[in-house]
């Protein structure tokens, strides 16, 4: 099969990888810093590097690298936890559920306000969102790159306008995490939740949630952190106020190795990906019927529409018949569609890899042109 949905996850992962999770799960089942033997404390070892590498790629300090077990959990955490009660949240269209949803439920539990700013005709993203500011802001949460289309939202124009506002910036870095620069410290992020099994070339089961030095978030789930047991609170210190129970070391022990992959070569798959998504963009623009609502990007995301034909449809047709893995539907981001104008099919997404040839992007190119032809009658 040809994998064209990295964006719901990673199709390829590096030897490095693969290699680092077996070797936890075969040689190294010990829970690290709950014990003071070897294999504990080797575990913790495993951690504690992988925090540092990864506080080093995106600007911040090991302590406040915090392991979640997805990016959804992670944007939970920094939502709840930042929670300002009778405050005020301002977020954009191009947002997944994964902020959507949290955002929402405290609207509806009369706890926040809440604001999507959604741009209109000739007015800029950054616009929208002063527009929707007001005086009890205190977040605004933002997606680094859609998920439906590929686009790159104005990050370094939003984190400035939180600085010169005084409000938190949380950064849903899903997409962006490994394709684009994400310097917390150079855009003003806050937060920022990373999904390791996608462009971070981790397994499933991994996130992140980072937070800027200085910023404080209440934990949602208390437990056990392997420290400070008479104290029957949860401890203050990071990263153990936010991390409760067994980590997910074989995960962790992967990111490390994909987060590591990626460090070294992200300029060039970032520049690969952009060719890739142009080749795509342009084949798809000569097939009649056709509307794509991509433009060349970095992180590998091409969104179109056939005309008439709901996209879960065409994604199963091309599954079926031709042997190739794209998404179809609304990709958990209802705002998008809505702003798109794609809520009644939808859109078929696909999402490539550094990894993805030319050859495969020419195939699926014939096979939906072949496919136009048979359900237009061409």
């Amino acid at each position: 099969m040809i994998y064209f949905d990295n964006a719901a996850t990673g199709g390829f992962k590096p030897r490095a990888v693969t290699d680092a999770a077996d070797t936890i799960i075969r040689y190294l089942s010990a829970n690290p810093g709950r014990s003071g033997h070897r294999l504990s404390l080797t575990g913790a070892e495993t951690v504690y590097g992988c925090r540092e590498l990864i506080a080093d790629t995106f600007s911040a300090s090991p302590d406040r690298v915090i392991f979640t077990k997805n990016c959804t959990e992670a944007l939970n955490l920094a939502i709840f936890g930042s929670l300002k009660v009778g405050g005020h949240v301002v977020t954009t269209t191009f947002e997944h559920n994964s902020v959507l949803r949290p955002l929402f439920t405290l609207k509806n539990k009369g706890l926040i306000t809440l604001d999507v700013a959604s741009p209109s005709i000739g007015q800029s993203l950054l616009d929208a969102v002063k527009e929707k500011i007001n005086k009890d802001t205190y977040l605004i949460a933002c997606t680094a790159v859609s998920n439906v289309t590929g686009e790159t939202l104005p990050l370094q124009e939003i984190g400035n306008l939180c600085a010169e506002r005084g409000l938190c910036f949380l950064v849903d870095g899903a997409q962006g995490g490994g394709h684009i620069e994400l310097d917390m410290k150079k855009l003003g992020i806050t937060y920022l939740a990373l999904a390791g099994h996608k462009g971070l070339y981790g397994i499933m089961g991994s996130g992140v949630l980072i937070i800027e030095d200085g910023a404080d978030l209440e934990p949602l789930i208390l437990g056990g952190t392997g420290s400070e047991s008479f104290n029957l609170s949860q401890p203050r210190c990071y990263p153990e106020r936010l991390e409760s129970g067994t980590l997910n070391l074989p995960a962790i022990a992967a990111l490390s190795e994909g987060v590591r992959f990626v460090k070294n070569n992200r300029e060039n798959f970032a520049n690969h990906l952009l060719s890739a998504t142009s080749l795509l963009i342009d084949g798809l623009s000569k097939i009649p019927y056709i509307t794509c609502y991509s433009s060349p990007n970095r992180s590998g995301i091409v969104a179109f529409e056939i005309d008439g034909i709901p996209s879960a449809e065409a994604a199963d047709v091309l599954n079926s018949k031709y042997d190739v893995a794209v998404r179809g539907g609304f990709h958990c981001a209802p705002k998008t569609h809505e702003y798109l104008k794609t809520n009644v099919h939808g859109l078929i997404r696909v999402s490539l890899a550094v990894q993805n040839s030319s050859r495969e992007i020419n195939y699926f190119l014939k096979s939906v042109l072949e496919m136009v032809k048979q359900i237009k009658s061409l």
